[in-house]
């Protein structure tokens, strides 16, 4: 999954993209090329030993997170946001004094850049650093910088610096297409703080954005807590499944994976019943964000939130997710048989496929038909041979290059965080990856990339460098074997790096629209695109050897582990087809013409097929409805475009040199700073239609020919 800064206006957007190359001749000329460091070393080798440690030095001082000097001890984020907000206040100054014109924008994003990279680097401290003292320090970071977006989201002033620039048609005119499209950026992040309205309307605004923030904060943390049970009233043979407390068990998931039927029954029916109060915090959320979206001039909230993406708008989405689901009907109408078909075998009294069956018995019917145990895959994928792979992929891609750097005393929050230099073979020095890819108490478990540092160009001509976190959840290396990945280990780590190079590979001059702040339906393509390299076998090749033996993964090994994931994927896909669908409902017109429950239920009667259960509130727990707000479509969107440039660009020749640039140039370095649908035309040569989307998923779930003939051998 992308990570993105939760601030509205000048904190980081809501998505981001990367930057642009082509056509800015003066821009690329102007960054002096790195010379490459003797002291970094092969990436391959640097995963599959342990580290060493912080660098023995017992003189040196520690240079503090991430390499700022402030950051050597808690109390440095006070520092660091005292020195960002009184930058603030001067760049304020200078965009309100400032005749308009280009450089009023490069006062907006100098403004943008010094609160996020206090925010953003925040933003990950406060969930990933193992010591409380840091994560409370940059907790209140957050606090402080977020009270000053607001307050620069409702300065008239400098609303009216921008609004002098943007009114002028001539000044517009003269202004590169990327420079245009980043002052419409910060207009509109204006505007949907309602700037634009009269002082009490614009008092109205802030309030609902507060209010917003709050309920988003208590709905967030309403869909994990944990449902509770009286014990007599479960099954004896079934309580062990499940955590007691005296006379109640405790229910905290939907236990999916679960032999047992009734084990998942129950957890369905127990951790999705309905809670009052989370009830009526959704209704307030989605009533709100309606408020808000009208009082700023949209019909909806889900017009509001469309705006700039590839979609466009509500229409489009819902016309993609209606033919995406006429198309698949009948696919999904066999997975279900064939979901019956084993249930039936291994529980003959009761063969309805109810919504708690798919995950187990998909996952029995593709063990069962591919004999795809992870275990026989891992001794192959070692996560230094991975990595190894990844720098094969990106450096006959891109002519990039990862080496691993020592990082300095106090520059790493955990002493197994890798950093990672990104070296361009004629460019040099890219950027930095921090990987901190391992398990350790109170880790969130999600696997994710952070912004840290947005690249820009500075006003001395020099390059500001992008820095990223990659974060995933990897068991640690043991006496007798280095850190061993299942395949779907695998491939989210391809997924986390496609977030990571959309955020090396451009070169934007704003650090507004830098690497992955882009729209959402766009902002997933280069990670999905990445799944499709490490599921090809001429990829994998290249790396998957046994770490014992050498030997390399047989290629029918490849062609089984990638049918085995279209088993009922057609199923798969419309149940997301159903969450998009609701989600646009929930944002679409209000009031809404039922309660959110029955609204569920008549969804997913129409988009999923299977029963509503009674006395069930699934939505209550669809966490994705806060971050994700009318942009749960994106998932499928960036896919099907992903597909289509999978298809059109590196089928034939997954190491297409030619192709990998034309999509760094095409795709990969505008970040948000030119509309997603021209990259995607520029990448594509065409502009693709509803249709060719639905197609390029639909064909996705076809069976591989090949690999059918080789298991009937």
């Amino acid at each position: 999954m992308l990570c993105v800064g939760r601030l509205g206006g000048f904190g980081a957007r809501a998505a981001a993209l990367p930057p642009r190359w082509a056509g800015q001749g003066s821009l690329q000329a102007g960054i002096r090329a790195r010379r490459v460091s003797t002291s970094w070393s092969p990436v391959g080798a640097a995963f599959n030993v342990k580290p060493q440690g912080s660098r023995l030095d017992l003189f040196g001082e520690r240079r503090g997170l991430f390499g700022v000097p402030e950051l050597s001890a808690p109390e440095g984020f006070h520092i660091a946001q005292e020195k960002a907000l009184r930058k603030t206040e001067l760049l304020v100054d200078r965009a309100c004094s400032t005749p308009p014109g280009p450089q009023t924008v490069l006062i907006f994003d100098e403004l943008s850049d010094s609160l996020c990279r206090v925010a953003d680097l925040a933003d990950f401290v406060k969930i990933a650093h193992p010591e409380p003292a840091f994560r409370e320090a940059a907790e209140e970071a957050c606090r402080s910088i977020g009270t000053m977006v607001e307050k620069l989201n409702t300065n008239v002033d400098l609303y009216q610096s921008l609004q002098k620039l943007l009114a002028d048609k001539k000044l517009v005119d003269s202004l590169d297409p990327e420079t245009r499209r980043v002052a419409e950026l910060f207009m509109f992040d204006f505007e949907i703080s309602g700037i634009h309205l009269d002082k009490e309307k614009r008092k109205r605004a802030v309030d609902l954005n507060v209010k917003i923030l709050d309920l988003s904060s208590t709905f967030l943390m309403g869909t994990n807590f944990p449902n509770k049970i009286e014990k007599h009233l479960l099954p004896e043979h079934i309580r062990h499944n499940f955590t007691s407390a005296g006379d109640h068990i405790i229910i905290d998931g939907l236990h999916a994976e679960a032999p047992d039927d009734l084990v998942r029954e129950a957890a369905y029916k127990i951790f999705l019943y309905p809670n009052a109060g989370q009830l009526k915090c959704l209704e307030e959320l989605l009533s709100s964000r309606d408020l808000l979206a009208k009082l700023v001039g949209y019909s909806t909230f889900s017009h509001r939130a469309l705006q700039g993406t590839i979609a466009k708008n509500p229409e489009t989405v819902m016309q993609f997710l209606e033919k995406l689901s006429d198309k698949l009907s009948e696919r999904t109408l066999k997975d279900f048989e064939m979901i019956r078909e084993m249930k039936m075998k291994l529980n003959p009294q009761n063969s309805e496929v109810m919504p708690w069956d798919p995950p187990y018995y998909s996952g029995v019917i593709r063990a069962e038909r591919y004999n795809i145990e992870p275990s026989l895959y891992c001794p192959f994928f070692s996560l230094g041979a991975c990595m190894e792979g990844l720098n094969i992929l990106l450096n006959r891609l891109l002519g990039i290059s990862l080496y691993a750097e020592q990082p300095a005393k106090g520059e790493v929050w955990s002493e197994d965080v890798r950093k990672l230099a990104v070296v361009h073979e004629s460019e040099g020095l890219l950027g930095y990856i921090y990987c901190d890819f391992f398990q350790r108490a109170d880790k969130p478990h999600q696997d994710c990339h952070f912004t840290i540092r947005g690249g820009r160009l500075k006003e001395d001509g020099d390059y500001q460098l992008p820095v990223v976190v990659l974060m995933l959840n990897l068991p640690r290396s043991s006496r007798s074997s280095p850190t061993l990945l299942t395949p779907g280990m695998m491939e989210n780590l391809f997924h986390e790096m496609g977030h990571a190079m959309h955020s090396m590979l451009g070169r934007t001059r704003y650090q507004h629209v830098t690497g992955t702040r882009c729209p959402t339906d766009f902002a997933e393509v280069p990670s999905i695109l990445m799944e499709y390299f490490a599921n090809d076998y001429r990829v994998v090749n290249q790396f998957a050897r046994h770490y014992q033996t050498g030997q390399p993964l047989p290629k029918n090994m490849v062609s089984r582990l990638c049918e085995s994931k279209k088993v009922c994927a057609a199923a798969d896909m419309q149940l997301q087809v159903f969450y998009a669908a609701l989600d646009q409902i929930y944002h679409g017109k209000h009031p809404l013409r039922n309660s959110t429950t029955d609204i569920l239920k008549e969804t997913q009667e129409k988009f999923y097929g299977l029963p509503y259960v009674p006395n069930t509130a699934w939505q209550l727990r669809f966490s994705h409805l806060v971050g994700y707000g009318a942009k749960y479509y994106s998932y499928l969107m960036s896919r099907a475009v992903a597909s289509m440039v999978w298809k059109e660009c590196f089928l034939q020749d997954p190491f297409n040199r030619a192709a990998g640039e034309r999509y760094r140039r095409e795709m990969l370095a505008h970040g948000g700073g030119r509309e997603p649908m021209l990259m995607v035309e520029g990448m594509l040569q065409k502009c693709p239609s509803v249709d060719d989307f639905v197609s390029a998923l639909v064909s996705d779930l076809d069976l591989d020919f090949e690999t059918f003939l080789m298991d009937s051998e």
